[in-house]
């Protein structure tokens, strides 16, 4: 149903609903005319009319753009004049009908009653529409902000295969001269990887196993090209598996530790992979031999490190977190990343 559509039923059905409700109390009351129950039938109709009308001047001058503390009064002092309107309307009603006691229906007490009832009706129904445009707009600006979320994590998704497929053939083409065998095992295990990231660059998140598999191959990978300088530890707690994480983002990190770590260690170094669950939150901890200095790597900010805050950021919120140090005591770099259950 178009705005426009659903404008007209509820205006339909409101006033309509209205004019009912009043004809009832009307026969409770006594059994009363066919002009007495037309009356109240026309004064529903200019309800639905002034409304109406009211609407168009509400757009026409920007109301929806104007403050609170500027609305209110606008408000009051439109109600105000419509009810004095719709009085107006009731008394030609009762002339034209010759039903009109001048006594009662011209006395302060009635004048002041009616129009403040009418008020009140023209209030309510402002309210309701000024509400109904404020959630409509608000939706509307949660719709964007999450449209324009998505286009960045696009991108960032987008810049993770190009890098570490970089950074893959690097390592393959290291091996192609001296050790080819490595080689052609190396290119098998990095088309398992390519083959996964591009069914999981399909989603926002991807199962935790699915994560773990990648990296599992990604380190086979990288031990063809580092043989005994790589050790590699995986301390996995059960109940990880039902967690759902960012695709690609616990391989990057690890890629990551490898990279500005291990790498630059003449003796090579050992990385190690655990998870724990604390109060429905995964707790995913990186340890690589290597150091981090003065918040920064040895050489640079690893592309992983960004690229995981800005993802964390965008899909999460406050509700994920991450971060990076030196562990106390030792010549090892640890890296923490914290993903709730749900989103």
């Amino acid at each position: 149903m178009t705005k426009q559509k659903l404008y007209w039923t509820l205006q339909i059905i409101g006033w309509s609903g209205y004019a009912a409700l009043q004809i009832f109390f009307l026969f409770l009351v006594d059994s009363p005319e066919i002009k007495n129950v037309a009356s109240l039938v026309i004064s529903a109709l200019w309800f639905l009319i002034s409304t109406h009308f009211f609407r168009i001047y509400i757009k026409r001058n920007r109301w929806l753009k104007i403050t609170l503390a500027g609305l209110v009064p606008r408000m009051l002092l439109a109600s105000f004049l419509l009810g004095i309107s719709h009085y107006i309307i009731f008394v030609f009603i009762l002339i034209v009908f010759n039903i009109v006691n001048y006594a009662e229906d011209f006395s302060p007490f009635t004048i002041i009653t009616y129009v403040f009832s009418s008020m009140i009706y023209y209030f309510v129904w402002t309210l309701v529409y000024f509400i109904y445009h404020y959630v409509d707009n608000y939706n509307k600006s949660l719709k964007y902000e999450a449209a324009i979320n998505e286009i960045e994590l696009n991108k960032l998704k987008s810049q993770l295969n190009p890098h570490f497929i970089f950074n893959a053939l690097n390592s393959i083409r290291a091996l192609v001269d001296d050790e080819p065998l490595k080689a052609k095992k190396a290119i098998t295990q990095l088309s398992s990887i390519l083959r996964s990231s591009l069914v999981m660059n399909k989603h926002k998140l991807t199962d935790f196993k699915e994560e773990l598999e990648t990296v599992k191959d990604y380190l086979e990978l990288e031990s063809i090209r580092f043989e005994e300088r790589l050790k590699i530890h995986l301390d996995i707690e059960s109940g990880s598996e039902n967690f759902k994480v960012p695709p690609l983002m616990i391989q990057t990190l690890v890629e990551n530790g490898i990279k500005h770590g291990i790498s630059n260690l003449k003796e090579g170094g050992t990385i190690n992979i655990s998870t724990k669950i604390v109060d429905s939150k995964l707790h995913v901890l990186i340890r690589n031999s290597g150091k981090y200095v003065n918040g920064k790597l040895r050489t640079r900010k690893g592309f992983g490190i960004e690229n995981t805050i800005q993802r964390l950021n965008l899909i999460y919120g406050d509700h994920a977190s991450f971060k990076i140090d030196n562990e106390k005591n030792n010549n090892t770099v640890i890296t923490e990343l914290i993903i709730p259950q749900s989103i």
